[in-house]
């Protein structure tokens, strides 16, 4: 119990409360007990899931509490939850994160209350940060880091969601963006395809996830145990035999 006690303490930056419910106890003791203290995974990798998880499951305690978490104990900073925001509103949908980027707000405030300083206003953005303005390199680097991400060809420019969405706007621009690095947009991408119950991007981005070499096996093996914990087990059973066939046949 201790143990489990102090990784919550140090998880979520307060005090746990007295378990009195089979669901109180079962969050001390397993989830913070036994799955957030698990090696194979960084506390910033585990948080990526879970805020991507509380995020797509509409969970707003949840959602509060694990912002707050994430700022308060400096695993991630608001420049980084920000553009968070952004690559999760890509796979996860712009209403969802329109509303994760309120609680980054709420809670980047009330950590500056908590300490006795103002709330910083957030910079205006220059337009250079919105990249290539180009339309012609823009799409072809957009082809570029869609090969190099998802290890297959990219698909041709024949509708509005291939051509502007995925190679202008996705791959062109937000694949592209400092900010995350490659490994850590990986993390919280295979997390929000598992949620989204679509078969091909869930195979498609385990599988270059792990070609790459960007995730080794035993890091995806600790996302699908993280993610059943913020998102069900009947997902994360999906995530985990998408992730044992890309394995098998990277080995064959």
């Amino acid at each position: 119990m201790g143990d489990s006690e102090q990784t919550y303490r140090e998880v979520m930056t307060r005090e746990p409360t007295p378990a009195s419910t089979p669901f109180e106890a079962a969050t001390r003791d397993f989830v913070f007990g036994q799955v957030w203290s698990r090696p194979g995974l960084s506390r910033r990798d585990r948080r990526w899931v879970t805020l991507t998880c509380v995020a797509a499951g509409d969970a707003p305690g949840p959602i509060d509490d694990h912002v707050y978490a994430a700022l308060n104990s400096r695993d991630i900073s608001v420049p980084e939850l920000l553009e968070f925001v952004l690559h999760f509103a890509v796979y996860c949908g712009w209403p969802k994160a329109s509303h994760v980027e309120m609680v980054i707000a709420q809670q980047s405030a009330r950590i500056a209350q908590e300490n006795g300083r103002e709330p910083e206003p957030w910079p205006v953005l220059s337009n250079e940060t919105l990249g290539e303005n180009d339309w012609q390199k823009r799409l072809d680097e957009g082809v570029r880091e869609f090969v190099d991400v998802n290890l297959t060809q990219a698909p041709p420019r024949t509708s509005p969601y291939r051509h502007a969405g995925i190679l202008n706007f996705v791959f062109g621009h937000v694949w592209q963006r400092p900010g995350l690095t490659r490994r850590e947009r990986r993390v919280i991408t295979v997390a929000c395809v598992a949620i989204d119950d679509s078969p091909m991007p869930l195979n498609t981005h385990v599988s270059s996830a792990l070609h790459s070499g960007d995730l080794a096996k035993e890091e995806m093996d600790e996302i699908v145990i993280h993610f059943s914990v913020y998102y069900g087990f009947a997902k994360g059973e999906a995530l985990h035999d998408a992730a044992e066939a890309a394995w098998a046949k990277k080995n064959a």
